[in-house]
């Protein structure tokens, strides 16, 4: 039996699009998106500072049925 949810990271060196066609060669459709802040910890004297150096993009997708 296969997983009826998976979750697709979009990869560093891989489009938006490119995940998503990964996703429907593997037989899923996205039904959700979700973003995360990458920080880097940068010190700044004696306090510490939190800068966004990037994102990380993860699909959910559900299984295609047919």
């Amino acid at each position: 039996m296969s997983r009826l949810k998976q979750r697709f990271e979009v990869q560093e060196n891989e489009t938006i699009d490119q995940c998503l066609d990964r996703i429907q060669k593997a037989g899923y459709i996205p039904v959700r998106r979700e973003e995360k802040p990458i920080f880097q910890e940068k010190k700044q004297g004696s306090t510490v500072v939190y800068e966004p150096i990037g994102r990380q993009i993860i699909f959910e997708a559900k299984r295609i049925e047919g």
